[in-house]
């Protein structure tokens, strides 16, 4: 496997800025690895970080490189900040143009993977889970599934709790979740051809798990495909390397391999 942290411009940031992103690499002398050899490009999965962490800290607290290797499967890790996969209202960071329109046009420029839906998946934690959701139900043709570990799905709830107060003042300023596309019961009811959805959070994650029980519910009350992992574990590390294992085994993986 290859890792790669590059560093580029963002014309929609006006900054230079970073991703890592992981690449298949059979390799036959290499000890105590297993690679999963597949024919043409890799499928790619869209890694997103959390609200206090950055495009290295899948790398560096889980074992997701192992986990990919072992399918075949390119791992692409934005940086976003604590910008909550959204354009911010002063125009001085529009991250959701950059996520979801240049992140992937220069993915596809850089590096040799998969542009094909059924190849192409987005999976992210906490703050994460709400941009992987919020992505997939904006862009469904893009992705063949979607994941989300302990994710942030109903704002709603945490901000009538009070919950981060001055970052969602900075991030919404004023605006309602349904201006700014935040919203994701609204665009849950109204996607078409929906990816396969998948919601996951620890039962000892008391801040986040109502949200993810009510949410994962309203999606199958709309008839959408979507998987529950609704299992033991906090809003830690230890849970989300779990987790993601989880999520990898649970993707349409097997069509690529040769």
């Amino acid at each position: 496997m290859a890792r790669i942290r590059c560093d580029f411009f963002a014309d929609s940031l006006e900054l230079s800025t970073s991703m890592t992103v992981l690449l298949p690499q059979p390799a036959e002398q290499q000890i105590g690895t297993s690679a999963t050899v597949r024919t043409g490009a890799p499928p790619v999965l869209y890694l997103l970080h959390g609200l206090s962490d950055d495009d290295t800290a899948w790398t560096r607290y889980t074992g997701i490189e192992r986990y990919a290797e072992e399918r075949g499967l390119a791992v692409v890790m934005p940086q976003v900040h604590r910008s909550f996969y959204t354009d911010l209202a002063d125009g001085h960071g529009r991250y959701w143009t950059f996520l979801t329109e240049e992140l992937p046009a220069l993915v596809e420029r850089f590096f040799r993977v998969s542009t094909a839906r059924e190849d192409t998946f987005v999976a992210g934690l906490s703050m994460g889970g709400f941009g992987s959701v919020k992505w997939a139900l904006h862009q469904p043709q893009r992705f063949a599934a979607a994941a989300s570990m302990s994710g942030a799905l109903d704002l709603e709830q945490l901000i009538a709790l009070g919950d981060r107060v001055e970052l969602f003042e900075t991030v919404l300023a004023g605006r309602s979740l349904a201006q700014t596309g935040n919203d994701l019961y609204a665009l849950a009811d109204r996607v078409q051809d929906a990816p396969a959805l998948y919601v996951g959070c620890g039962t000892d994650d008391v801040r986040l798990l109502p949200g993810n029980e009510a949410f994962a519910a309203h999606l199958a009350e709309r008839g959408l495909d979507v998987t529950t992992d609704f299992s033991p574990g906090e809003h830690v590390w230890s849970y989300w390397d779990a987790a993601v294992q989880r999520v990898l085994a649970w993707l349409p993986l097997d069509r690529a391999a040769a």
